[in-house]
């Protein structure tokens, strides 16, 4: 790919809740150049797992909490640009090496002046620490192989403000967004173009004109005025973009509802966090957020529910359906010479619930899993402490749910406690098959050795 440019273009801002992948595809899809995600912290990444998801075919950041706190795929690749919340220069090399492989383009926020930003020094309480961004700004460029870039407010003076993105323009970044605001103002004050201009003229780096939405830019036509009243190279759209997308679309803007069903498409196959979901929609419901669709969508629990007050149901189920389709596509790809996972289990009824049951009859702690993916294949090994021991199978699964529950069989067999599958009273095999697997079994004292046993 030719790599992606800031000049000449126009961006889908980033903004909390709201940049998720269904509304950045959807973005690219009426027409922006670029797409910003949620600004993201620094330590809440920097403990994510890189796991591709196969069966979306995304690639997932995943918190050790197994929540998804960036989801990206193949389509935004060259067009998605992480931001970061960070005031750590190695922290913030940490989480951009993590992800420069699958983004477009690496961001710092220096202009959130939300306290969810600044108070670990981050955001705009950057602003007041020119030092310290020069340092996270050099690390990075010097450390990443992709653009780095930064979206900052403007300070109080414009000498200030000409001076910091001076600075800014000489530790390498490709870019700089520049939000027309001071940080002590909100969205309802005007925008200052003329601080805007006077940066765009101070330096030769992209300058990225945002803080439009107000009053200056609600469709299509006003982004050309908006780049020409700021003297930008580009320009970028927080809310006129969250209320409606298709702001990016040269056609003119679309009806609100259009918009929405297509946003829900993608949240649903995507499998967006429902909450998620439901404030994306809220925010482009606006003033209609009371209306009999605004009360069904703010009751939903579920994406299911959401395609119910649209009436997609029907594609709710497909995608479904084509999910799931994939789903045992993979299954029955992974090697067929593997007896843990090919068991028959009733629904429901899995070795992690047979090991936990039997935890809570003999009133022991709750079995703990700990997963461990390798670089080579990406493939997962768990081990499972149960009574102060670990166990763990010596093969290696295609992903960490399967992981774990080989890790159960293998307890469940040491222990000799039934591991539930179907028809396995009458079952020779099941002998045979776990003197096959071997089994490692690293007893609680970790100074003992470990004992390989044929159970």
């Amino acid at each position: 790919s030719m790599g992606v440019s800031f000049s000449n273009i126009t961006a889908l801002a980033p903004m909390v809740r709201v940049g998720t992948l269904p509304m950045r595809l959807l973005a690219l899809d009426y027409g922006a150049d670029v797409v910003y995600c949620e600004e993201l912290i620094d330590i809440k990444m920097a403990q994510c797992q890189r796991v591709e998801n196969e069966v979306l075919q995304t690639v997932d950041f995943v918190a050790p909490d197994d929540r998804v706190m960036f989801r990206t795929c193949e389509r935004e690749r060259d067009r998605v640009v992480f931001q970061m919340g960070t005031a750590d220069p190695d922290r913030a090399l940490t989480v951009a090496k993590l992800v420069e492989k699958d983004v477009a383009a690496v961001d710092v926020n220096m202009g959130c002046p939300k306290e969810y930003s600044t108070k670990g020094g981050m955001g705009a309480a950057l602003l007041s620490d020119p030092d310290k961004i020069e340092a996270i700004l050099r690390k990075l460029v010097a450390g990443v192989s992709v653009p780095v870039t930064c979206k900052i407010r403007i300070l109080p003076s414009l000498e200030e403000t000409i001076s910091l993105v001076q600075r800014i323009q000489k530790t390498g970044v490709t870019a700089v967004a520049v939000h027309g605001r001071f940080k002590e103002e909100r969205p309802r004050h005007p925008v200052h173009c003329d601080y805007i201009q006077a940066v765009a003229q101070a330096v030769s780096i992209p300058i990225i004109a945002n803080g439009g939405s107000l009053d200056l830019v609600k469709t299509n036509t006003d982004i050309e005025e908006f780049r020409k009243a700021t003297g930008a190279s580009s320009v970028m759209l927080a809310r006129a973009a969250m209320w409606n997308p298709s702001v990016f679309s040269s056609q003119g803007l679309l009806p609100v509802e259009t918009v929405m069903e297509e946003y829900l498409k993608y949240a649903i196959r995507y499998d967006n966090n429902a909450f998620n979901t439901k404030y994306c929609l809220c925010q482009m419901l606006r003033d209609k957020v009371e209306s009999p669709l605004g009360k069904q969508v703010q009751a939903a629990q579920t994406n299911a529910e959401i395609s119910e007050a649209y009436g997609l149901q029907e594609f709710y189920q497909q995608t479904q359906d084509q999910l799931q389709a994939r789903r045992d596509a993979l299954q029955s790809d992974s090697q067929p010479d593997r007896p843990v996972m090919d068991g028959d289990y009733p629904p429901q009824i899995t070795p992690k619930m047979f090991l936990l049951e039997w935890s809570r009859k003999e009133k022991l702690e709750q079995p703990l899993y700990e997963t461990v993916q390798r670089s080579q294949d990406r493939s997962f090994q768990s081990t499972v402490t149960v009574a102060e021991k670990k166990y763990r199978s010596t093969l290696w699964e295609k992903s960490k749910k399967f992981a774990e529950q080989a890790a159960a069989i293998v307890c469940l067999r040491v222990l000799g406690i039934p591991e539930g599958r179907i028809g396995e009273e009458d079952s020779a095999d099941i002998q045979q098959e776990t003197e096959t697997s071997e089994t490692l079994v690293v007893s609680g004292n970790q100074s003992s050795c470990c004992v390989e046993t044929g159970v």
